[in-house]
């Protein structure tokens, strides 16, 4: 017999309701936290370090220039940033050229960079800077930005400087490229740039450190870098011609920046005597980056035999248009016939032999060409000088054989003495204290030689050993035999004689100066 088991009757689970003031609790919450975001995302927008305003309260600040745009767009993804076009700078005063324009900046941060005022990236396309005349610029205030720009690039920039007479075309350098990394106000900035330099055109690379910028006194502000200059023209300065490259370094500040490098002209030439040398060269300088003037401390030139040292500035002078290179030079184993051969047209140069030339030379800044605006003042000396034409070779031979009293048809070889004084104006060289000697025979004269149509008029006296009609030939020798008894009284000390030398570089003339 089985036995049923009656299980107890369970008692249903009461949920008791939820309380309402939790189920409210949670919908007040998540609606704070929508209205925070909608908050948030208003302020990002409005007070953003990529908003309009932002932007261009920092531009302005930073250049001390009203800004204006054409469009505005922020960009929040990939990257936080923002895009501006028509770009426009204006300093001081309203009717004053835009001192910046650019058709394009875009600026690109990063969500973590914010946190630290870090901008990533800058480039602005189409950049052209105008630098008014010198003298006109209004002082810079500017503010300094709390950021940090990691990066500006701004390849295909222009440069311009405005000239002081409206009728003439600014100076303008067009810049390759222009990478500027570490931008602040509190560091140094790392540089990197290529502009096509104007004037002797050519290509220009440099890199290095610039800054802090020295608001108080921007002079002292430091600058340092290497730097190349190649393919630069030098046929653009009337006169000479020939293809320049340089390398160096520099550094210092804008006020005095050092420089240290070498120069190198494979082809330079006087262009209306087309005889290319090889010219070297190194320097040791200083640019005085405010004013833009340059001081030669030394310069160690050199080309084919001859080794020239010089030192100077190229610099304004008050009342002055432009710069003017005032320079002081002299040769160390200097040889005539490379200086002669750099300008004169012949084949070779008229005389060879050891030289020495001191001289000061000014070329100002003018549109003349170079012959014409070059001034020379100073002394040379030509030891042991042989003349490299042969009929000139001869005369001088046989001017000395009569002097000393010897026969003409055995006269040797002679070497001659030269020095004297020279100042060059306006391609003319007048000649003072200019003496000439050769065995038998001694010269001091006076007169010109032009360096345009190199011809030579020379007048003065020579001091001979025997008889003055020993010294030439001919009908002139006769008639000199006539007046030789008038220099008996002086025969002691030699017969003095009036002298000319004349005709061209090229074909020289030497004679007695009969007409004194």
């Amino acid at each position: 017999m089985s036995t049923s088991v009656v299980e107890p009757t369970r008692e249903p689970q009461i949920v008791p309701p939820k309380e309402p003031f939790q189920h409210w609790l949670k919908i007040v919450a998540l609606a704070a936290v929508v209205v925070a975001l909608a908050v948030g995302v208003g302020v990002w927008l409005r007070y953003s370090p990529f908003a309009r305003g932002p932007v261009l309260q920092n531009l302005e600040e930073a250049s001390d220039s009203q800004v204006t745009v054409r469009s505005f767009r922020e960009v929040h993804f990939p990257f936080p940033g923002c895009v501006l076009d028509g770009v426009t700078f204006r300093h001081g005063k309203a009717a004053n050229p835009p001192l910046i324009t650019i058709d394009r900046l875009t600026v690109r941060g990063s969500y973590l960079g914010m946190l630290r005022r870090h901008v990533s990236k800058v480039t602005a396309e189409g950049m052209r800077i105008t630098v008014a005349p010198f003298g006109e610029n209004e002082p810079l205030k500017t503010i300094p930005s709390k950021n940090v720009y990691e990066e500006i690039v701004a390849d295909g920039a222009v440069l311009e400087f405005m000239p002081d007479d409206p009728k003439e075309k600014p100076v303008q350098f067009d810049i390759h490229q222009a990478t500027l990394r570490d931008v602040s106000w509190s560091a140094p900035m790392k540089y990197k740039v290529a502009v096509h330099n104007p004037l002797p055109p050519g290509e220009v690379r440099a890199e290095g450190e610039f800054g802090v910028w020295r608001e108080e006194n921007p002079g002292l502000t430091p600058l340092s870098g290497d730097y190349t200059f190649d393919k630069a023209d030098l046929g653009v300065y009337e006169g000479v011609a020939g293809t320049l490259s340089s390398k160096g370094k520099f550094g210092g500040t804008l006020k005095h920046i050092d420089i240290g490098g070498s120069i190198d002209i494979p082809d330079f030439e006087v262009q209306h005597a087309h005889h290319e040398v090889r010219l070297q060269a190194d320097f040791t300088a200083y640019v005085d980056g405010v004013r833009g003037d340059t001081y030669l401390q030394r310069v160690d030139a050199r080309f084919k035999k001859t080794r020239v040292i010089a030192s100077g500035s190229v610099a304004g002078i008050p009342g002055r248009k432009g710069k003017t290179a005032l320079l002081q030079i002299s040769t160390q184993h200097g040889r005539i016939e490379d200086m002669l051969g750099l300008f004169a047209n012949a084949p070779k140069a008229a005389m060879t032999g050891p030289a020495a030339i001191q001289a000061k030379v000014e070329i100002p800044t003018s549109d003349e060409p170079f012959l014409k605006k070059v001034k020379i003042e100073g002394n040379f000396g030509v030891d042991d000088g042989t003349f490299t034409k042969p009929q000139t070779q001869t005369d001088v031979n046989q001017l000395s054989a009569g002097a000393r009293g010897d026969k003409k048809d055995e006269a040797v070889d002679v070497v001659s003495d030269l020095k004297g004084k020279a100042t060059v104006v306006a391609g003319m060289a007048a000649f003072s204290d200019l003496s000439f000697g050769i065995p038998g025979a001694a010269a001091k004269m006076h007169g010109t030689y032009s360096l345009i149509d190199y011809k030579v008029d020379l007048h003065g006296t020579m001091q001979v050993d025997s008889k003055i009609s020993n010294t030439t030939t001919g009908m002139k020798s006769m008639v000199l035999k006539v007046i030789d008894p008038f220099f008996k009284k002086k025969r002691k000390q030699g017969e003095v004689v009036p002298v000319h030398i004349g005709g061209t570089y090229d074909k020289p003339t030497f004679g007695l100066d009969l007409a004194k």
